[in-house]
């Protein structure tokens, strides 16, 4: 397993919307309940795409200019990014296979 990185607001900018892969962004809390599902699922992820794809994670607690400016209300939430836009969200804890289909379809559109 990959340990995701952590994004803050200071490094969104760069690690996230001028990423040349499209980039997993997990908005999460430590005291959060299902981030804590969530989490092991983000891990594999980061692993299994690593190269291909990017896997950040964002803590809503330290990084509130991020969370405001993208109106993330709840969490988990996963907002996958794409040539620095938002093209998918989910909220609350998803199965691995949703996750998925979420990250492939972006590669898909991107080989295309």
């Amino acid at each position: 397993m990959v340990n995701p990185d952590e994004v803050t607001d200071a490094t969104f900018g760069s690690d996230v919307l001028e990423s040349d892969v499209p980039v997993l962004v997990d908005f999460w809390a430590p005291w959060c309940g299902p981030c804590r599902m969530v989490a092991p699922l983000v891990e594999e992820l980061a692993g299994e795409y690593e190269g291909r794809a990017r896997v950040v994670k964002v803590n809503v607690d330290g990084n509130v200019d991020t969370v405001m400016h993208l109106g993330v209300r709840s969490i988990p939430t996963l907002i996958l990014f794409k040539d620095g836009q938002a093209i998918d969200e989910v909220v609350g804890f998803r199965p691995k296979s949703e996750l998925l289909q979420l990250l492939d379809g972006a590669l898909v559109e991107s080989a295309a």
